[in-house]
């Protein structure tokens, strides 16, 4: 079985819950699935969930390259420059980025965050589309604020061929594999 969940904020990807964050019993409750791979609290989306442990190794593990495509809000307008950087991998601290897809989109039509981002007058923002075939912790996050771009909003639009188009906040549905 595979499921495609649209995480909403605020959630964590697991199961149980912890402290005042909610885990995802609250949202699906199909017994022996488990989360392949993952998506930091904060961060909304695809998030792919299994009970097949191959399945789950082979979404999940870098190895396999899956391509993993984020819709990101930054702060500022980004260039040219910041742009060719993330395409050509940038050096983080625990090294050297794989090179991404990265390109400018217009404000994507998606759900209202819960919380929404903060409007700052002064402060434009703007959006990209990153793809990426690595899954550092909060990679994409580190990578727009290592070239000047700090991320506002996260949200993972695909893994591989598999979307969450269509998919509210807290909703899932069945894949075929």
């Amino acid at each position: 079985m595979l499921i495609a969940l649209n995480k909403p904020m605020n959630v964590l990807s697991q199961f149980t819950d912890e402290g005042k964050w909610p885990g995802l019993s609250g949202l699906i409750d199909v017994p022996g699935v488990y989360a392949a791979g993952r998506l930091d609290r904060d961060s909304e989306g695809l998030l792919l969930l299994t009970d097949d442990g191959k399945l789950q190794a082979r979404i999940a593990s870098p190895k396999f390259k899956l391509p993993k495509t984020y819709l990101v809000q930054v702060e500022g307008e980004a260039s040219d420059e910041q742009i060719e950087a993330l395409r050509k991998g940038v050096q983080l601290k625990d090294g050297m980025t794989r090179p991404a897809k990265v390109r400018s989109i217009d404000h994507p039509d998606l759900w209202p965050r819960n919380p929404p981002i903060r409007f700052r007058k002064n402060k434009p923002t703007s959006w990209l589309e990153l793809t990426i075939t690595e899954g550092r912790n909060r990679q994409v996050r580190r990578m727009t604020a290592h070239v000047g771009l700090p991320t506002l909003r996260l949200v993972r639009w695909s893994i591989g061929g598999w979307s969450v188009e269509g998919l509210a906040p807290g909703e899932w549905r069945e894949l075929h594999q």
